[in-house]
């Protein structure tokens, strides 16, 4: 067989070629001498068939992306990790937005060994993306109102689901790129977290209803019109209603007809749990029955006393109001703790309806 080319004569021609031949005009890739990529410049996603993509990677990473998408490899070669192949890539240096970039591209061909350079140069044409184009315009799709029932919001509270906010925030991020607060303000009534995306705020509403208990409601607002549809374009407020009564705190529950006494010891999205001050059991209270619930002291409401005497069957106490001594029974249900108290051992008490309870 014979090289159209040149004439010569091999048993295996490369597309009519020998192999002398089709080498001279052999190339490993081809790339566009310029490449240009639109860039955001404030998240450095790209803009690519249509989408923005790829947001908060370093500048040259896009750089090397952008080029490794713009290789056009010879047909001969499987992939770019060809065993037979190897490329690499340089940005030599920087221009303002403009990359100059070199590549060299070695591989083994029909058993010889050839190499190739190129030079060429990527530019990047910034421009805001609309996940920003909102950002910065202080776009959002919810507001979540921090509310506290009958009562001011406490600080611990407030500091507690800003930390609830950042952290479940980072995490969203990387999937919803509006996951951010677009305003926080401060209200005499409470706290409003502007969100920039529905689905972030409600998935915050979840978090921070499952660390801190409370009731939710949803009020959807009419804010404009979408002019091309004609339908409504709404925006979400969602309250977060806090209980009245905090963590340690005293309360009256009203459970089929039998009123109990009794302090918060845990608080979540699901219950609140209590332990009975006559009893001395633990009981659960479903957020379906918090308007059955009363607060009748607060925490810092309790008070300290000296247990004065004790015998088998009771403890005696001076009252921390008027310094009467009062004797309390101990029995069986009563907490290890009562059982273990001597002569002068410094206790907690609360005062509900006239009555000293230990705690």
């Amino acid at each position: 067989m014979f090289c159209y080319e040149c004439g010569a004569e091999e048993e295996n021609l490369m597309d009519g070629l020998c192999k002398k031949c089709f080498l001279k005009t052999f190339s490993i890739l081809t790339i566009p001498s310029e490449i240009v990529v639109k860039v955001c410049a404030h998240c450095n996603s790209k803009f690519v068939s249509g989408n923005w993509v790829d947001p908060f990677i370093a500048e040259e990473e896009i750089i090397y992306r952008v080029i490794e998408d713009n290789i056009v490899l010879n047909p001969i070669f499987d992939s770019p990790f060809d065993d037979n192949l190897i490329i690499d890539m340089k940005i030599l240096q920087m221009r303002g937005t403009i990359a100059e970039c070199f590549i060299c591209a070695r591989a083994l061909v029909y058993d010889e060994d050839i190499s190739e350079k190129h030079y060429f140069n990527v530019r990047l044409n910034k421009d805001v993306c609309p996940v920003c184009s909102k950002r910065n315009s202080g776009y959002y799709e919810a507001v979540i109102q921090l509310r506290a029932d009958n009562r001011q919001l406490k600080d611990e509270e407030i500091a507690k689901v800003d930390e609830i906010i950042v952290k479940t925030l980072d995490k969203l991020f990387n999937k919803d790129k509006l996951a951010y607060i677009a305003q926080k303000a401060t209200l005499k009534e409470g706290i409003d977290y502007y969100v920039g995306s529905l689905k972030s705020a409600k998935k915050l509403t979840n978090k921070i209803k499952e660390e801190l208990g409370g009731l939710t409601n949803e009020s959807p607002r009419l804010i404009s019109e979408d002019k091309s549809t004609g339908k409504g374009l709404y925006r979400i407020w969602i309250l977060i209603r806090l209980p009245s009564f905090c963590k340690g705190d005293f309360i009256r529950f009203n459970e089929k007809n039998e009123n109990k006494i009794a302090q918060i010891i845990n608080i979540s999205g699901d219950k609140i749990i209590s332990i009975d001050l006559n009893k001395y059991d633990t009981f659960k209270i479903s957020w379906k029955n918090y308007n059955d619930i009363e607060l009748i002291k607060e925490k810092n409401q309790i008070a300290k006393t000296t247990v004065i005497s004790k015998s088998p069957s009771n403890i005696q106490i001076l009252d921390p109001i008027n310094y009467e001594a009062v004797d309390i029974a101990i029995d069986d249900k009563n907490p290890e703790k009562f059982h273990n108290y001597n002569i002068g051992d410094e206790i907690e008490v609360i005062e509900i309806d006239n009555i000293l309870y230990i705690l």
